[in-house]
């Protein structure tokens, strides 16, 4: 089990992206929260570190998910009336699986 994942949870996607204020991170999701957790890397030795988590957010707490972007594809989410937008490889592919996680914390 890693370090973000509890008991019961397990880790549905994941990658290594940038939001537009926290800057690049890892961005992971559970089947019960959004994580993303701050990276560090140095171009000279081609290494990362993972620094601090920075956001945790448990999927009932967000709002609306939605894809915005054509060649800069972002997946922006609303917690608490605050944008968090997520520059990830495939925008349609997270937004449904956090409305499929959303949706199914709902029905348990």
């Amino acid at each position: 089990m890693s370090a973000i994942e509890r008991s019961g949870e397990k880790i549905i996607l994941q990658e290594d992206c940038a939001e537009d204020k926290l800057r690049n991170g890892i961005l992971t999701l559970t089947n019960r929260r959004l994580i993303f957790e701050k990276t560090e890397g140095s171009m000279v030795v081609l290494s990362k570190k993972t620094g601090d988590v920075v956001l945790d957010i448990r999927l009932d707490k967000i709002s609306s998910v939605k894809t915005e972007g054509f060649l800069i594809k972002k997946v922006t989410i609303i917690v608490d009336h605050t944008f968090y937008k997520f520059g990830v490889f495939n925008n349609g592919k997270w937004a449904k699986a956090i409305e499929k996680q959303k949706n199914d914390n709902i029905s348990r």
